[in-house]
């Protein structure tokens, strides 16, 4: 081994998924250090998502589970594996955002945290109470995004709190949104100050609930909502947008072929890091489109129309979730409770069967990555040899001084 150079051994391990380059740490320690290696860690990344390779499907139920995403193309249908991770307790957990191969968590607004699910590691983040505007209001529904600030290498948390009235009076627009951004970098949340007016439109009632709207949805260095139609207030359809470098929001340009359609319900996701909007017409038609130039409203493009089948009679919910290996697939999540895939050149349709799992669920795609984080339990034992090491240092110095004060009083 000592006669094969470095960067041809690097080569090979980038081909390999996590779960083996894990065990290799142990073989050696410049084989570890290789690995560890920030450049490696980035190089392996890219790799696995220009090819997509490494990815694994999480499924959102009661539970969290994992598939595979290279089974869900063989004829034998996959396995959902339970998810074993710290927010564990007996059920409940959202995961409500994967970048670069985490996961966000959450129990409740209390409870927090980013996991890596194949390198196990994790790190809870710090409380940080919702404030109330006043004391005749309390805390009402909650927005979420994860989200990768590519400028300052950062991974971030933004928390948008609404507020109603106590006397269970529909959310009120009277009162401004509390938003808090949490940093990984420095291990702390921000108040973000200066909202648009705009904002407090977000929220409607039950709206969120029905079509699965709560989690923002991660492209080009922002996290994205829809802001639902509200025809009474004379409100469209729109795209609010929270750029996590700049920590401001703006709302993104809708194309013009469906800004018009009043019966159009939107919803929107991600394709391989490209803003996608879905336009639904009263659940006999879907249509995907894609802004394949961020922020260039010209850019929209129709990508196809999906249409109810003999396995699908109606389209409550349809969701991209990501491409084939050879391009010519997408795989979607459709009614909350079945995986299609669907060809692009045929228009065609194939049910993708999993056997056993949940029987209701929301999908995630999360690639598998060695990108680190501080374990707590890491962090809690740095921080216990930190103070070990303060007070030893505190003893060395109290014995130097007495007996540097006994050996004067010697002298």
């Amino acid at each position: 081994m000592s006669k094969i150079p470095d960067d041809v051994i690097a080569d090979c391990l980038l081909l390999l998924p996590v779960k083996p380059l894990l065990r290799f740490r142990c073989l050696s320690k410049p084989f570890c250090s290789l690995i560890d290696d920030p450049d490696f860690i980035h190089r392996h990344l890219s790799r696995s998502l220009n090819t997509r390779s490494n990815f694994i499907l999480i499924l959102r139920d009661w539970n969290l589970y994992t598939v595979d995403f290279d089974t869900l193309s063989v004829a034998a249908p996959p396995t959902p594996r339970l998810l074993v991770h710290p927010l564990q307790k007996g059920g409940g957990t959202e995961a409500f955002g994967s970048c670069n191969g985490l996961l966000a968590l959450r129990n409740s607004e209390r409870d927090l945290a980013f996991f890596n699910p194949l390198t196990r590691k994790f790190r809870r983040l710090p409380v940080s109470e919702i404030e109330l505007p006043d004391r005749n209001a309390k805390a009402g529904y909650v927005f979420y995004g994860f989200a990768y600030d590519s400028v300052n290498e950062d991974y971030k948390l933004v928390r948008m709190a609404t507020f109603v009235a106590e006397d269970e009076r529909c959310e009120s627009f009277d009162y401004e949104y509390e938003v808090k951004v949490y940093s990984l970098r420095n291990d702390s949340w921000k108040i973000i100050k200066g909202l648009p007016n705009y904002l407090r439109f977000l929220h409607k009632p039950f709206y969120q609930v029905l079509h699965r709207r709560g989690y923002g949805v991660y492209a080009c260095n922002a996290l994205h909502w829809v802001m639902p139609h509200w025809p009474e207030l004379g409100v469209k359809n729109s795209i609010i947008a929270f750029d996590v470098v700049s920590e401001t929001f703006r709302q993104v340009s809708p194309s013009q072929c469906w800004d018009k359609k009043s019966n159009c319900v939107v919803d929107v996701a991600a394709l391989e890091g490209r803003l996608c909007a879905m336009c639904n017409y009263g659940q006999e038609c879907i249509d995907l489109w894609v802004m394949k130039e961020y922020g260039v409203e010209e850019s929209w493009s129709r990508i196809f129309s999906f249409r109810p089948t003999k396995w699908i009679s109606s389209l409550l919910f349809l969701r991209p979730l990501g491409y084939s290996k050879d391009g010519e697939k997408m795989l979607l999540e459709v009614n909350d409770h079945k995986l299609v895939w669907y060809d692009l050149n045929k228009a065609s349709v194939k049910t993708v069967k999993m056997q056993g799992g949940p029987k209701s669920f929301g999908a995630e795609i999360c690639v598998g990555s060695l990108v680190p984080l501080a374990d707590d339990m890491e962090t809690e034992k740095q921080q216990k040899e930190a103070q070990e090491k303060e007070i030893t240092k505190e003893h060395t110095v109290m014995r130097e001084d007495f007996l540097s004060v006994g050996f004067k009083l010697k002298l």
